[in-house]
């Protein structure tokens, strides 16, 4: 493993930063010539960084949270703040997921580099703007996501391009390690966000941002001074009426997913309420809309006629599904060490955050490990046989997640959360590759963009899909068991029954925030109506996950049964790709 990271550390770091050197100075113009051999690594190193600090941003905020909604002074758990809290969290996602294939395609015509530099320099911009939020309570929240969405404007101009300069830069037989590389930095970033969060946090919750400020600079500095624009320009005309279609119906869709897990007046959650219909349908029809006029003007952004292609079709398919199972995954797990396991291992739900995301590190490893090999070995044997094997892995380890129980043993958990990042990592780089290989060179900006759009598209949906499966489960069983656990304690009938029947989505956000849920959400007349030892109890680190662990095993399970399925089929897609992906004209 040491030899392994040695050569990460100077594929990705050394050598670049030593050849950077040599080429700052030649011409950085459409076309211009450079040495194939030194400027490859440049500009791996360079998308790297820039996929990196976009992934991360994904992430970071899950732990930092808390304290960011302090220095708003907002309090989390009031009803009107759970937007915020949601689209602090996925508007960063959705932007990234419906800005993609329209900067891919501008790269195509203007310039992958050109693009992607600009997107460098717009997310540095949000991430100062985030970081000088000057507005507390109401203004402040509004001006935080609108300056998270800037950066996510960036981010979707470096993840749209990012791909397609390393496939231009590198030949054919090292695509699938370079791509493997920028691949396993982009999504081990999601996973090590939750630590880099949770650490800056207990400094400040402006530094969640302002980390990113000089990295961004030095990233922005770099790629205008030594990337290339080596890939042909194709100029044609924008399709107006495509983008807007698609940005408009996408957006809608993915916001009717995440307000439906939000509690309506009259339910538990909102997937029947008026607005969340209107988003869903709305958004089906405009995207039906956009698969019509793009099969009918002449240069359509979306370029449909790629999902001919076998390789493509199918790569896209399982890299869909595996986002779909991988994405909703950091958040149960999440919840699952942060409510339940680690308040009944000694830990203040305070410190929870920040330790589930320590807890959580050995899939950050597996991924870091399995992602560079398996990308160069796909190189020699083909794509076919990692990416089937890595998500056949996946379904495995998923199953084998529900014979843990709720309090299990760590080394059991933490082997298999390795082995479920190394499938992953085995299974990633492969499927980038074979999709980027499969294309002709003109529409590599649109494959990555449409690539990086369905990956983005999973994210958002897959947390709507998760909690929607675990609030189902948790209803069923937690509305008695803790009805009965809490009178059981005094706590009278009628406050009781209130709690018992309460949206589940209230005390897991609670526990996800670091909160003791029920010592926050009991109201406080009422315990202090009680005696202490009564109080003791009832706001004890084991009282809340004891309550709750029956019913959070059945959410699991059915959760945990949705990953198996969902990477079985991700495996029988990447099977699917065949033996040959490359593009041959």
């Amino acid at each position: 493993m040491s030899f392994a990271c040695t050569n990460l550390i100077w594929a990705v770091v050394a050598r670049p930063i030593t050849i950077t050197i040599s080429v700052m100075g030649q011409n950085n113009g459409s076309g211009g010539q450079v040495n194939a051999g030194s400027y490859k690594w440049v500009a791996l190193s360079n998308t790297t960084l820039g996929v990196l600090l976009g992934f991360l941003n994904i992430s970071s905020l899950i732990l930092a949270l808390p304290v960011i909604f302090r220095g708003l002074k907002i309090n989390p758990l009031e009803p009107g703040s759970f937007n915020y809290l949601l689209w602090m969290l996925v508007g960063y996602m959705i932007v990234m997921a419906v800005l993609v294939v329209t900067f891919g395609r501008l790269g195509d015509m203007f310039g992958r580099t050109r693009m992607y530099n600009l997107g460098f320099l717009i997310f540095t911009v949000g991430a100062i703007l985030c970081s000088v939020t000057w507005d507390t309570g109401h203004n402040g929240a509004v001006e935080l996501i609108l300056f998270r969405i800037v950066m996510g404007v960036g981010a979707a101009f470096l993840f749209a391009n990012s791909a397609a300069i390393v496939t231009d830069a590198f030949p054919v037989q090292q695509r699938g390690f370079a791509l493997g590389l920028n691949t396993v930095a982009s999504i081990a970033g999601t996973f090590l966000g939750i630590v880099v969060g949770g650490v800056l946090a207990e400094i400040g919750w402006r530094w969640v941002f302002l980390v990113n400020v000089p990295l961004g600079l030095a990233g922005t500095i770099w790629a205008y001074l030594s990337l290339h624009e080596i890939g042909k320009r194709h100029a044609e005309p924008i399709d107006w009426f495509g983008n807007l279609t698609f940005a408009a119906g996408l957006t809608m869709i993915l916001t009717g997913v995440i307000y439906g897990i939000n509690p309506s007046s009259h339910s538990l959650m909102s997937w029947n309420t008026p607005f969340v219909l209107f988003m869903l349908i709305g958004g089906a029809l405009l995207m039906a809309a956009f698969a019509l006029i793009e099969m009918r003007v002449a240069k359509p952004m979306f370029k449909l006629e790629l999902f001919r292609i076998r390789a493509f079709a199918m790569g896209n398919l399982a890299g869909f599904l595996s986002s779909i199972a991988r994405g909703g995954l950091t958040f149960l797990l999440t919840i699952w060490l942060q409510g339940i396991w680690l308040p009944m291992h000694g830990y203040n739900f305070e410190v929870t955050p920040l330790w589930a995301g320590i807890y959580m590190i050995p899939m950050s490893l597996g991924f870091l490990l399995a992602g560079p090999i398996s990308g160069n070995l796909s190189d020699r044997f083909g794509a076919r046989i990692f990416a089937t094997v890595g998500m056949a892995v996946a379904a495995i380890t998923f199953a084998l997640m529900l014979l843990l129980p709720v309090d299990f043993d760590y080394i059991s958990f933490a082997t298999l959360i390795f082995l479920n990042g190394m499938a992953m990592g085995m299974f990633i780089s492969p499927n980038i590759a074979a999709i980027m290989n499969s294309v002709p060179e003109e529409h590599r900006g649109a494959s990555s963009g449409m690539r990086a759009t369905l990956v983005n598209v999973g994210l958002p949906l897959s947390i709507g899909v998760f909690f929607t499966l675990m609030i189902i489960g948790l209803n069923a069983v937690v509305p008695g068991e803790m009805y009965s656990g809490l009178v059981q304690h005094q706590i009278p009938s009628p406050v009781a029954r209130q709690l018992a029947d309460a949206p589940a989505i209230g005390y897991l956000f609670a526990a996800f925030l670091g909160y003791n849920p029920l010592a926050t959400l009991i109201p406080a007349n009422v315990l202090g109506s009680l005696p202490p030892d009564q109080v003791a109890v009832i706001t004890s680190r084991t009282f809340f996950p004891q309550l709750i662990t029956d019913a959070f095993k059945d959410g699991l399970v059915q959760v945990l049964i949705f990953c198996t399925i969902v990477s079985i089929a991700a495996a029988v897609a990447s099977w699917l790709q065949g033996n040959k992906y490359y593009y041959n004209g």
